[in-house]
């Protein structure tokens, strides 16, 4: 994976079942060491872009509900508390290492309203000039059908594209693209490099995301496409230990790199 040495612009995509525990609470520890590495990447001359969904997952534990509501007044509620939580767990930890955060709430008519969508790629550019790290996510307090993506996977890929990003991390709970499911096929082998995402690429994907999260590996794979289609080179891994993106920007094969079609 030596492109994604040279890789300067990244944006890194973390779910909501990284960022915290079967309980709904927060998994502190893999935050903490996420901003840590973060933080190094951004030290050695990277400009970095979290997009960070968890702001349901962190207000329904924050509030002490049993499972994430299932009425979207309930969601939105519980995401307007997680959010809060979210910005000032990571304000504090990027912060103990010397950098300053932004926060970006996008929805889907922000990007497809041309002077929004101007306005928005201005706003990126100048907290990147401003060494900024841009901390993205869904609004999901006035979220609805008709103005967001549905999940930060594909909101991921718009904002890379966005910015011409050079390359796209996903951070998840799986290894990466398998020839089967793992779970259930003891045969299933991690692919390390897809050359170019076809109908049958396409087919691997199982289902949805877990109980916490709203992605699954297909969701991972549209936000691939589209990102490869654009010139920029994107890799699903799994988000256990953040120290594993060291491994992967130092060039060594970590997950499934699909790599970017050349333009």
């Amino acid at each position: 994976m030596a492109s994604l040495k040279d890789a300067k612009c990244i944006v890194i995509k973390v779910g909501t079942s990284t960022l915290t525990y079967d309980t709904g609470k927060t998994n502190i520890r893999r935050m903490a060491k996420l901003a840590s590495v973060l933080s190094d990447l951004q030290n050695a001359g990277r400009q970095i872009v979290l997009v960070s969904s968890g702001a349901i997952g962190v207000g329904v534990g924050k509030l002490g509900l049993a499972e994430k509501p299932a009425d979207t007044p309930g969601r939105q509620a519980a995401a307007c508390v997680g959010q809060c939580e979210l910005m000032f767990m990571y304000d504090k930890l990027f912060s103990e290492y010397g950098h300053t955060v932004g926060q970006l709430l996008i929805t889907k008519s922000d990007v497809e309203h041309p002077e929004r969508r101007e306005n928005l790629i201005n706003t990126f550019h100048k907290l990147l000039d401003f060494g900024t790290i841009p901390i993205v996510n869904e609004n999901d307090s006035v979220a609805v059908e008709e103005i967001v993506y549905g999940d930060n996977d594909m909101l991921s890929a718009i904002v890379a594209k966005l910015i011409g990003a050079d390359a796209l991390i996903i951070l998840s709970d799986i290894d990466g693209l398998f020839s089967a499911n793992p779970q259930t096929d003891e045969e299933a082998m991690l692919i390390p490099i897809v050359p170019q995402i076809t109908p049958e690429i396409e087919a691997m994907a199982g289902g949805s995301g877990t109980k916490r999260g709203t992605g699954g590996m297909a969701t991972k794979i549209a936000a691939a496409k589209l990102t490869t289609e654009a010139g920029i080179d994107t890799v699903i891994m799994n988000g256990a230990d953040p120290t594993d993106l060291y491994k992967l920007t130092d060039g060594h094969s970590i997950g499934t790199l699909f790599k970017a079609a050349k333009l």
